[in-house]
């Protein structure tokens, strides 16, 4: 049976003051009146019943996921006494979705994406769900790039395994890293190349295999939390005996059956504040606007208010403004990633506001 994974325990740093704490990005309403979380859990429900969807977050998180989505099972709450990126998160996934069904097929999502449509979503995992249990091949879902971006990892593509309609699977090349703009220029135009957009579809059984024989440190330490479910201590002694390593690095580079299905989704990682550029519709100026604004000689500012009161901008550009409970942000766009840096100066005096 099908059985979705849902990657949700990130902090969402760079969001920040919108995204805090006890509050991440994926719990947050940035693309639709519903958080980003349930718009993922309603993107596949179709496929996917809610008794066979399954998070893994962090334990800070628990508490408010199960606020959100209170019809889910608490057991399915996957939580993570530290953050060792997305191997160990899988695994630990992989560990308790094949202790209750060894033949189970894993769609692996992460809570922060705008995918349209759903309905071709829907089509591509279901026939990379069939691919991966015929072949037992590891599956990534690759977007076709609509720009030349810099701030994603890409994946080249090689030769044609198989199609269905206008969906086609192509054999793996390799992975590339977030490159820098000329490359990402060649990437786009040249057409052999997908973004990699960070969701997989495989048999508890390939990856399970793949972790033994790629990640024997992480694989020893998943085994003991498959035997002891649901005890937190032993979970936590696991934890910290393996290195911080993504999926990608740990099996996808290294493993030869593996295939990306190629998409020509409309897909954006909601990944810092420059996305809602792209997620809200704009005024004759380039602005963005959420909540009780007034611009005057404003140019290609963001200026979200998500607190009372009235935010007003004169004779600006190409700023983020952001106002937050008690926080107030005022970025240049052009300094934005760099974001990290000042919560964490926050974080230093003032803990309670990051």
């Amino acid at each position: 049976m099908l059985h979705t994974v849902i990657m949700a325990g990130g902090r969402g740093e760079r969001f920040w003051p919108l995204s805090r704490g006890d509050r991440p990005k994926q719990l947050l309403a940035l693309n639709s009146d519903r958080p980003l979380l349930v718009e993922t859990i309603d993107r596949v429900a179709e496929l996917v019943p809610l008794e066979r969807t399954f998070i893994v977050t962090s334990d800070k998180l628990a508490k408010p996921i199960r606020k959100v989505i209170p019809k889910l099972n608490p057991e399915n709450i996957l939580t993570e006494p530290t953050g060792r990126n997305t191997c160990m998160a899988i695994g630990l996934a992989a560990a308790e979705i094949g202790r209750r069904d060894p033949d189970a097929v894993m769609l692996v999502l992460s809570a922060d994406h705008r995918i349209e449509p759903e309905e071709q979503l829907r089509k591509i995992l279901l026939f990379g769900a069939d691919l991966a249990a015929k072949e037992q091949a590891l599956i990534t879902i690759g977007i076709t790039p609509s720009r030349a971006e810099t701030g994603y990892g890409y994946i080249e593509i090689g030769e044609v395994v198989e199609q269905r309609g206008d969906i086609i699977a192509a054999r793996v090349v390799g992975f590339k890293e977030k490159p820098d703009p000329a490359a990402a220029q060649i990437y786009y135009y040249g057409r052999k190349h997908l973004w990699n957009a960070g969701m997989f579809v495989w048999t508890v059984q390939s990856i399970w295999k793949s972790l033994e024989e790629y990640c024997p440190v992480h694989f020893e330490a998943l085994q003991a939390c498959r035997a002891h479910p649901g005890d937190l201590a032993i979970r936590k002694k696991s934890y910290s005996e393996v290195p911080d390593i993504s999926i990608d690095f740990a099996i996808l580079e290294k493993a030869a059956n593996v295939i990306t299905i190629k998409s020509d989704l409309l897909w954006d990682d909601v990944g810092s504040w420059r996305a809602i550029d792209r997620l809200k519709s704009r005024d004759r100026e380039g602005n963005v606007t959420v909540g009780s604004v007034s611009l005057l000689d404003t140019v290609e500012t963001i200026v979200y208010n998500d607190g009372e009161g009235l935010i007003a901008t004169l004779g600006v550009s190409d700023l983020i403004v952001v106002r937050s409970g008690p926080i107030t942000l005022v970025a240049h766009k052009s300094r934005i990633d760099q974001i990290r840096t000042l919560v964490k100066q926050v974080g230093r005096d003032n803990p309670d506001l990051v």
